[in-house]
């Protein structure tokens, strides 16, 4: 894994990745149809409460959203999404004291949730299905995922079609960087992910895990999403194992390729994983 350090921006804070560890990005969904909790968050108190145990237990940053993006899902209305997040946004806001990150396409989900305190809008269109988001983002401080997809949730996996998958979303996400640029989003301010199981078949997102080193060229630190996605979920239930194992194979695969961020659901295994890659890198660059 030979790359230079990166950082991130994000309002006031500048996050630092350092080598060798990845930072670590908890779930909440807030959704009554998200594919892995859905349901379970949706009492606001429940889900305040699940944000600070993640704090203690270990991970960087938290990642709220309200409404499921999984390939297939029914699309929520604005009003419905604000209603179900303002409750666990400001709950959260008063006591985390780590960064906080929306999960929203939509530009009045994100004005609302900046003007709330967010520190982060993690954007699973690129822009795309809302473009006035890039707007809002860039007359703010916060900080910028750029995810890469195609179509939307309900029709995305007919998009899957591909002649080179690694070169056609590396490609797709650079356009789609620019035009963040264009909007006047600071390039600090971005991250990127690969978008795993967005439009993309279970071979698709196999080869995407092997080939995450092409996207270091993007000049951006990378994120990846894999946690109990359905092409790891057919190896645990073809073998009879726990999807857990699954996830750390996929996110450790992609730890020496050089990946910065590990968005996650089950956040105990996850900081267990990391502590152990940590002094296995100490121990290897010490050689």
């Amino acid at each position: 894994m030979l790359k230079k350090e990166m950082q991130w921006n994000i309002g006031k804070q500048k996050i630092v990745f350092p080598m060798g560890r990845p930072l670590i990005m908890g779930i909440i969904n807030i959704t009554p149809d998200s594919f892995s909790d859905g349901g379970r968050y949706l009492n606001p108190q429940v889900a305040a409460d699940r944000a600070f145990w993640m704090q203690d237990s270990g991970v960087d940053l938290i990642d709220l959203g309200a409404e499921s993006t999984r390939p297939g899902a029914e699309p929520v209305s604005e009003k419905e999404e604000m209603t179900r997040l303002l409750p666990v946004l400001q709950r959260c806001r008063a006591k985390l004291t780590i960064p906080l990150s929306i999960d929203t396409y939509k530009s009045k989900v994100c004005q609302m949730a900046i003007d709330h305190g967010a520190d982060i809008i993690n954007d699973v269109s690129g822009g795309g299905w809302d473009p006035e988001i890039l707007t809002v983002v860039a007359r703010s401080p916060v900080g910028y995922i750029l995810v890469h997809s195609r179509g939307m949730p309900k029709t995305m996996q007919k998009e899957a079609q591909y002649h080179d998958i690694v070169e056609e979303v590396f490609n797709e996400l650079s356009v789609k960087l620019d035009r963040c640029l264009q909007a006047g989003i600071d390039k600090e301010r971005i991250i990127c992910d690969v978008g795993f199981g967005f439009a993309k078949d279970k071979t698709q997102n196999l080869i995407l895990l092997r080939r995450l080193n092409r996207f270091h060229d993007l000049g951006r630190p990378l994120m990846i999403g894999v946690s109990r996605k359905s092409f790891l979920q057919a190896f645990a239930k073809r073998h009879g194992v726990d999807i857990e194992m699954m996830n750390i194979i996929a996110q450790t695969v992609a730890f020496w390729q050089g990946v910065e961020i590990w968005r996650v659901h089950d956040v105990v295994t996850a900081v267990a994983a990391r502590e152990l890659l940590e002094k296995i890198w100490k121990a290897d660059c010490s050689l």
